[in-house]
């Protein structure tokens, strides 16, 4: 397989991942103080919304790249 195919469709799979789970969360466990042996953590959330717009260029731009890959054949 192709460098150009395989990266197309690693870009298309992102995309269409990007579609079907828009919005994301992320933790991060902080330290707040630590005093001693005593250490006491802060749990983060951050939560990250991934543009429709983005994702689907991503899927367009993935599948034009596996075509193209395959159209130089």
């Amino acid at each position: 397989m192709k460098g150009i195919v395989l990266a197309g469709a690693i870009v298309a799979l992102l995309g269409l991942l990007g579609l079907a789970i828009p919005v994301f969360s992320t933790s991060q466990t902080k330290d707040v103080a630590k005093i001693g042996d005593l250490k006491i953590q802060a749990n983060e959330e951050t939560t990250h919304v991934v543009p429709p717009i983005l994702a689907g260029g991503a899927l367009v731009i993935g599948l034009l790249m596996v075509g193209a890959g395959y159209m130089r054949n």
